[in-house]
């Protein structure tokens, strides 16, 4: 049986459903923050895709949330060396 598969979604589609301006949504894609793909010059994205970036992006959190301190610290002054 052949897979159905959504149509693309549009920067405004998107923008929309995670309720941010389009011009964010232009970022994230160009810097390679959020998973996309240009057809003609034009960002497009997969549903999945943008629901599999928002579990990621939970679990980082919550990653973060869970650690201790002194971790915390070190990631910020190793960010701040970057």
């Amino acid at each position: 049986m052949p897979q159905i598969v959504e149509p693309a979604m549009t920067v405004r589609d998107v923008a929309a459903f995670l309720n941010v301006d389009e011009k964010t949504i232009y970022r994230l894609a160009q810097k390679g923050g959020l998973p996309g793909f240009k057809v003609l010059g034009s960002w497009r994205f997969q549903r999945q895709d943008i629901e599999a970036w928002i579990t990621d992006r939970k679990v980082q959190a919550a990653v973060v949330k869970q650690a201790k301190p002194q971790e915390l610290s070190q990631r910020k002054n190793y960010a701040k060396n970057i």
